[in-house]
């Protein structure tokens, strides 16, 4: 990018109104950095001739090879349209659900959003992620349908059958925001209902029955050509365009005016060419619409020109007949791609179409609403209105964008670049001074060579000064090398104020809260754990793609890179110059990093490197966890297999540089209990039924405390519903009394819920209200539940208990919970945490006096519990629980059955299949277990050559339906088993597998059904 172009764009960078801050979402493989290349290539950064085939926005070289975004990186742009300039700052984002994260950081950043889909394969399920993404952080999408040149060269589709296949995709995508609409309106119209309850409804008064759907506007929601926020494109052939375009082509031809012709090109409608008039009813009367006839019939002609009959006098007619200016050369070339690339980017230039619609229909950093400003300073489970007034008065400088308010600054991640790539160490052209400097000063040196006279004899002193000067130089060079080659830029964005190099800001923390602090920060006071540093800012950069330029000051509403902040700084922080400013709120993840490793250096020598590459690879990734565990293992926690793989091989060549041994993957369990089953492993009815000792009563070694606890299976929905439910079930812990009204409607429907889930079981009807704990760490999906004549604190905000003090167990309620909270934490099976239990406390005594000698009263009931709690869990039939993926797969038709075969040998199983219409390719969505899915892409893609492509997320919990500690009992299991189990049973080998990990002891034998071996000849 030229120097010149390079000051336009920081020049525009203070004009609010022409910035626009947009990010491209997509389905994998849906094209998205495809067409960023063709953006890209209008500002001059690569050939327009490699746009759609660089993929230049694909810096690293992992994904050129596997030909997937895997981080989200941006590029400012400079765009003009009818005299009017714009600076586009674009962000491409990685489309695989692994790399989900890198997605959440770029739509934090942005106002506007381009969605990319595939206009054969339709919606695909990541594309319903990155809209929901788009929709919660208050972000306006347009629409671009990419890829129809496939409809024409591969699926061969006529024009007509074409365009009747992208309404059906153009519904699909409206479909998902009407869902998503209609889901915030029923919020909203609930909330209303509730405050109507309240009111007395006379004799003449009608209530009103209505949801609040037929008041809400959704008129400027949906995608709609005629809008003007649809593009059709094809992003590889380097063409796009918009009703908009052919309006003014046809405008000029036919007489029609543009407005018009923007209306009736898409629809129902049809052209009498004879009566020069345009009339719905096409479809009715057998006549193509205008879509058809005007838009698309002249496309495919091009296409059937070119890539079918290879006919060159007609294309030279066409070339002719619509005035372009399209090189000989181009023309006379033998590849039909760069015919097609030639002739449709000077008729139909992709960039112009897109770019047009991004500066129309987006909105600019200037037009943040108060709503979006209030989402991102307070969270859902706070209301704004209890923030501290100096923090309110912020909202104004957040909404009008200025650049004379407080600077607050949002980092959503910190990139890595290499040392020698940053501006300040690139060489540079020298200036006209600098090098008529240097021209003298080796006149200088050659008028000195010449006055001397030849060589001079050192002395002895002079020769030890210069070995002395080059061992220092020696000694200095290494020190520099010293210095990390990889350098932190921070991905941020200025919402307030202006920054400049040099300036001092305060680098505010998750937990910040500045009611509490503020004051004493303002009179130049830091108090301990205040959870807020000073920092001071290096360079600030503009933001190119693979490349940064300096400058010296943003203002409010840019993209920007910034330097000298990886101490200060993680992964995300809010800076700001004034101590009121709260911490944004943090940034939503779609997926849940669940697949986990140990990593250990090959040679023990290379610990301290591994572990400063651990950290540098946490800063790195927006979406990996470090951790160490209890054991001192250095665990590695990713999103998937994709993920993993590229976090290793970031560490091993980049960040630790050594080789490092890496363990099999690390899956959680849950351990639970389920209803005694009525029939055995062949289906054949249990008789002989065991009389259950359920009750567990056991008392403290000094006898002065007796337990009585009793463990009772949750019905499974409750189990999912507070699993669910856990970071609503945490604020209501932490903040009793200060929950929104919101939150506290959110917290009365999750009680009546839980209410009505525990009524369904006999066993626990009625004891909603005597809740005394969750676990484990008080939000988890298990219940201690109080049967007891104690009264317990409540769980639920708003419940008084009356406490007796005299009562002894009112000091030791604490260590009881406590000891619930350690069960449900460690189970006994494999030690891993408990999942849909409900701890039933019958009976609890505590005497006044017990035996000496054996410790504090409050640590024994601890230990009691926590022993009582699972000698209860060992008296019932216990299963363990595996962490299931949600797998969706597109496969092609004639592969379909390798493609079961792949998924039955991981325990895999189906829950639909659909056929995509005109096409021979199935989306099978499957659950797969995790432990199960190690290199399951790699043997399908191996199985099917290629022809089927998964995509794997957390999906929910599973209850492995098996006894871990079954073995062949009765005759016909005998019989169907055989003596030796032949068929190993997958929860034992789940469970020693997690025991033997963790050191723990297991039951199996080193040698089992041993035979002597015996050969098949005899010896001679």
């Amino acid at each position: 990018m030229t120097s010149l172009l390079i000051n336009k764009l920081a020049k525009l960078q203070n004009s609010v109104d022409n910035i626009r801050n947009i990010c491209i979402l997509a389905h994998v493989d849906h094209g998205k950095t495809s067409l960023a290349d063709s953006l890209v290539a209008t500002n001059g950064v690569i050939s327009s001739r490699l746009a759609g085939k660089l993929r230049y926005m694909d810096s690293r070289k992992d994904e050129q090879e596997r030909g997937i975004t895997m981080k989200s990186s941006a590029i400012a742009l400079f765009y003009l349209e009818e005299g009017k300039e714009y600076l586009v700052n674009l962000m491409d984002s990685p489309g695989h659900v692994d790399f989900s994260s890198e997605v959440s950081t770029a739509v934090r950043l942005c106002d506007g959003a381009i969605l990319v889909v595939d206009v054969v394969e339709g919606v695909q399920p990541q594309t319903k992620v990155v809209l929901r993404q788009a929709w919660d952080e208050g972000i306006k999408p347009v629409l671009v349908l990419n890829k129809v040149d496939r409809l024409v060269v591969e699926m061969k589709q006529d024009p007509l059958a074409a365009y009747h296949h992208m309404v059906q995709v153009l519904e699909q995508v409206n479909a998902l925001v009407a869902e998503m609409f209609n889901q915030e309106v029923l919020e909203q119209s609930s909330k209303v209902t509730q405050e109507k309850k309240n009111v007395e409804i006379g004799v003449d008064d009608v209530y009103d029955w209505s949801s609040g759907m037929e008041d809400a506007d959704d008129s400027s929601l949906y995608f709609s050509p005629e809008m003007g926020n649809v593009v059709f494109c094809s992003a590889v052939d380097g063409w796009a365009f918009s009703l908009n375009t052919f309006a003014k082509i046809y405008s000029k031809k036919l007489g029609f005016s543009e407005s018009v012709l923007q209306r009736t090109l898409w629809g129902d409608f049809y052209i009498n060419m004879k009566a020069k008039k345009i009339y719905n009813g096409a479809g009715a009367k057998a006549k193509k619409p205008l879509f058809v006839s005007l838009v698309l019939d002249n496309i495919w002609a091009v296409y059937e020109a070119v890539v079918v009959r290879k006919d060159k006098e007609r294309l030279e007619k066409m070339v002719s007949s619509l005035s372009l200016t399209v090189p000989a050369r181009d023309l006379r070339s033998t590849d039909p791609k760069q015919q097609l690339s030639a002739i449709f980017s000077s008729w139909l230039p992709l960039a112009a179409a897109v770019l047009s619609m991004v500066a129309r229909k987006l909105p600019s950093p200037a037009q943040l609403g108060p709503e979006r400003a209030e989402m991102l300073l307070c969270s859902k489970t706070k209301k704004f209105s209890s923030l501290p007034p100096a923090t309110q008065e912020l909202k104004q400088h957040f909404v009008s964008c200025s650049p004379s308010g407080p600077t607050i600054i949002f980092i959503s991640k910190m990139f890595p670049v290499a040392r020698s790539q940053l501006p300040e160490h690139k060489a540079r052209p020298l200036t006209a001074e600098e090098l008529a400097g240097r021209r003298e000063v080796a006149r200088a040196r050659h008028a000195e060579k010449q006055l001397s006279e030849g060589a001079v004899q050192l002395t002895a002193e002079q020769m030890e000064q210069l070995t002395t000067r080059e061992k220092v130089v020696a000694g200095v060079e290494k020190e520099t090398e010293k210095e990390p080659e990889i350098a932190f830029i921070a991905f941020a964005r200025v919402y307030s104020g202006c920054v400049e190099p040099g300036q001092e800001l305060w680098v505010i923390g998750p937990k910040y809260d500045p009611a509490v602090t503020a004051v004493s920060l303002e009179s130049g006071q830091v108090p301990l754990n205040c959870h807020v540093t000073r920092a001071t800012v290096d360079n600030l950069y503009i933001l190119l793609g693979r490349d940064l330029e300096q400058v010296d000051k943003v203002p409010a509403g840019n993209v920007l890179g910034m330097s000298g902040l990886a101490s200060s700084v993680l992964k995300s922080a809010t800076l700001s110059t004034t101590p009121w400013c709260p911490p944004f709120v943090p940034v939503v993840q779609s997926s849940v990093p669940i697949l986990r490793v140990a990593v250990e250096p090959v040679l023990s020598s290379d610990l301290p490197r591994l572990e400063a590459g651990l950290q540098l690879l946490n800063q790195a990734d927006a979406h990996v966890e470090v951790l160490v565990s209890e054991a001192g293992e250095h665990l590695l926690v990713t999103a998937g297999e994709v993920h993993l793989q590229r976090c290793l091989a970031d560490l091993t060549e980049e960040y630790a540089g050594c080789q490092v041994t890496v363990s099999d993957p690390i899956v959680p369990f849950r351990e639970t209990i389920v209803i005694p089953p009525e029939t055995d492993m062949v289906n054949e009815v249990i008789q002989e039924e065991k009389p259950e000792e359920e009750l567990v009563v056991m008392e403290t070694p000094n006898k002065q405390c007796m337990v009585k606890i009793r463990a009772v299976p949750l019905p499974a929905k409750l189990a999912r519903l507070l699993e669910d439910q856990g970071d609503l079930i945490k604020a209501m812990a932490r903040q009793k009394g200060e929950l929104t009204n919101k939150t506290m409607e959110e917290v009365v429907k999750l009680k009546k819920e839980v209410f009505n889930l525990l009524d369904t079981d006999e066993r626990l009807q009625g004891t909603g209200d005597k809740i005394w704990s969750l676990g484990p760490k008080r939000c988890g999906p298990n219940l201690l539940i109080n049967m007891t004549d104690f009264s317990s604190s409540e769980v639920w905000p708003g419940g008084q208990v009356a406490r007796d003090n005299t009562d002894t167990r009112t000091d030791m309620e604490s260590s009881l919970v406590q000891g619930f909270q350690l069960a449900t934490m460690a189970g006994p099976l494999c030690e891993e945490q408990m999942m849909g239990l409900a701890f039933i406390v019958e009976g609890w005594e505590v005497k006044e006096a017990g035996e000496a000698g054996w410790g504090p009263l409050s640590g024994q009931i601890v230990s009691l519990v926590k022993d009582c709690c699972r000698r209860a869990f060992l008296a019932k039939p216990v299963r363990l629980m595996t962490a299931m993926y949600v797998c969706n797969i597109a496969v092609k038709a004639e592969v379909l059955g390798k493609m079961f075969t792949v998924l039955h040998r991981r325990r895999g199983q189906v829950v639909k299949e659909e056929l995509i219409e005109g096409s021979s390719t199935f989306t099978v969505t499957a659950h797969i277990p995790v432990i199960e899915s190690m290199n399951f892409g790699a043997e399908l893609r191996k199985q099917t050559s290629g022809m089927a492509m998964p995509q794997l997320v957390f999906s929910h919990w599973e209850v492995v339906d098996i006894d871990p500690s079954w073995e062949p009992s009765t005759e016909e299991e005998l019989l169907h088993f055989g003596e030796k189990a032949d068929n190993e049973n997958p929860a034992l080998r789940y469970m020693n597998d997690i025991r033997k990990r963790k050191g723990l002891k297991i039951d199996e034998k080193l040698v089992e059904f041993a035979e002597k071996q015996r050969t098949l000849t005899k010896s001679k």
